[in-house]
């Protein structure tokens, strides 16, 4: 048996799915987190039922690529658990009566029924039941509640096929049914709700943003400073150091073999950022240089997803972004890239058009920093001060607005208007938090390291082949004469298609002034997208859109570049 998770976007699908299944998903406090589908199982009387995560749907009347994705899914399902949000019955009954204007077995999960009471809304569940003709289980997916008696009941779902309706009509049923089940009682504003207000008002609302945005780069900072400064350098220096130098003397001190293994040993000590070998910068650059932030980030990035401020983000920005050709949910994959690129490009099926996509999927590709990169950014430019990575961070949000507005004027279309569900705000569950953080940054060890490791054995024999020589002596009138930077750097250039991070972390050992590690850290950001993000861009985009998308890579790279080292 299969059974799907059906629902408008936020209304805690991926919540509930983990309580059914304990498939470890990323769910958050905003709508598009699932833009594909996941799959676990279940046991259901002796029985193994598959359960099915399907994105997020407002109708099965696509108007963009998830809601295709969904109804596509809906023919492969036996059983469709509707998951409906309690506190706005109105908006996510018009999925239901579509879903039951289908011969399709239904049953209602009405989740966020915790909700209910604080808002003051009134839900007769009975009466609901008795017009639907199918089961209503109130449940409350973050903490579980309801969640037995909604599996005890998926046997019970039933198909009451109604009437297939016109828009209007169907709009006309709901409100009916609203009437009759639902009653709202006076209260009086919440804190929380006095603050959801502000937050989309556009003075209060950018003052608050501002706020956030400056306490989380802050934030994020200082936890990496710290976990960098108290844990990951004693834990290198004090144990890991003494190890390496033992094997070192075994290995001989030198040879091809102790260049792979160890890397370079100066004076009887090893420099972790230059020493370039498998078990001293391939383990320290990732984890010592790199993990920190990505910890911090994604902590940030937790606390906000489940908060609920990010769709108010998106509200605030929509003006601006349609300058760009997008719409304000853009910024969501925006900021979803400054962790990863790849599921912020995943994320772009969630705007309605092709056009959109492609000029969302440029811009976080070229001007985006993720996470691992940001690290490497604050580690290597913030050595030379505050100013440097500022100059860097202000370039890179510059060529954002700037190439948006050109992509936007240049790209034949329109951008629809705004329409995202806004959830109410709420005090984020640690718990879900913590698990997010920890898949997140599990995830960025097991992809990361591998690569990191495989680029320190491919960099070390080509440089003993000196194939690097030869690529550095043909590239040099641009790496030294438009970008200011030495030849070796074309390296690190070629190594950022595999890992950007690993590719700045290279320049360190190049002895760059501050100006050439900003033009390099803005050129590599910039450049070719890491191998992982250009398979999805390819996938998402398709060949002819990721040559145009590339083709504006290399150009803005090199002009920004150039113009950059002409300035510092």
């Amino acid at each position: 048996m299969k059974v799907l998770l059906m629902g408008n976007p936020n209304v805690g699908k991926s919540v509930l799915f983990h309580r059914l299944t304990g498939v470890h998903v990323i769910a958050s406090n905003y709508p598009g987190t699932t833009v594909g589908y996941t799959s676990g199982f279940m046991k259901l009387a002796g029985e193994k039922v598959e359960i099915i995560d399907v994105p997020g749907t407002y109708t099965l009347e696509p108007t963009s690529q998830v809601e295709e994705i969904a109804l596509k899914m809906l023919d492969e399902g036996d059983v469709v658990i509707n998951v409906v949000n309690a506190t706005n019955l109105e908006r996510n009954l018009y999925l239901t009566l579509q879903l039951m204007e289908r011969d399709v077995p239904v049953i209602i999960a009405l989740n966020m029924w915790d909700d209910t009471k604080h808002m003051g809304i009134n839900v007769d569940l009975d009466k609901l039941r008795e017009i639907l003709k199918v089961p209503v289980i109130p449940t409350i997916a973050v903490t579980g509640e309801g969640v037995k008696e909604l599996v005890e009941h998926i046997p019970a779902a039933r198909s009451h096929v109604m009437p297939l309706l016109p828009d209007d009509k169907r709009w006309s049923a709901i409100g009916k049914i609203i009437q009759q089940v639902q009653v709202i009682t006076h209260r009086h504003h919440t804190w929380r709700e006095h603050l959801a207000d502000a937050s989309v008002k556009p003075f209060t609302g950018s003052l608050i943003a501002l706020l956030i945005l400056a306490c989380s780069f802050f934030i994020i900072r200082f936890i990496g400073e710290g976990l960098i400064g108290y844990v990951f350098d004693p834990l290198f220096e004090n144990a890991w150091a003494p190890v390496l130098l033992k094997l070192s003397g075994l290995l001989g001190g030198e040879g091809f073999l102790h260049s792979i293994v160890i890397g370079m040993v100066s004076g009887g000590e090893i420099d972790f950022v230059e020493s370039f070998g498998l078990l001293s910068s391939g383990l320290y650059v990732p984890i010592a240089m790199v993990l920190p932030y990505i910890i911090a980030f994604y902590l940030v990035l937790g606390l906000l997803e489940d908060t609920g401020y990010l769709p108010r983000l998106a509200i605030l920005m929509d003006s601006a972004m349609h300058r760009m050709g997008l719409h304000g949910y853009a910024i969501i994959p925006t900021l979803l890239g400054l962790g990863c690129n790849v599921p912020a490009i995943l994320a772009t099926r969630i705007l309605e058009s092709r056009r959109e996509q492609f000029i969302a999927a440029t811009l976080i590709s070229i001007a985006v920093p993720c996470s691992a990169l940001q690290a490497m950014i604050f580690g290597l430019v913030g050595d030379f001060g505050l100013k440097y990575v500022v100059i860097v961070y202000g370039t890179l949000f510059l060529v954002w607005v700037v190439l948006g507005i050109i992509l936007n004027h240049s790209i034949k279309g329109f951008s629809p208007e705004l329409l995202i569900e806004i959830p109410p705000y709420r005090l984020p569950p640690w718990r879900t938090v913590l698990q997010k953080l920890w898949l997140r940054a599990r995830s960025f060890l097991a992809e990361a390291l591998p690569i990191f490791l495989a680029a320190i054995v491919v960099i070390n024999v080509l440089y003993t082949l000196g194939v690097f020589d030869v690529i550095a002596n043909f590239t040099a009138p641009v790496i030294t004469g438009v970008l200011g930077l030495p030849k070796e750097a074309i390296t690190s250039l070629v190594i950022g298609f595999l890992r950007k991070d690993v590719a700045l972390g290279m320049l360190a050992p190049l002895s760059l002034t501050a100006g050439q590690m900003v033009v390099g850290s803005v050129v590599l950001a910039m450049f070719f997208p890491c191998i992982a993000t250009f398979v999805v861009m390819l996938r998402q985009l398709g060949t002819l859109n990721m040559l145009r998308a590339t083709g504006i890579m290399i150009a803005s790279a090199l002009l920004v570049g150039g113009v950059l080292n002409l300035i510092l």
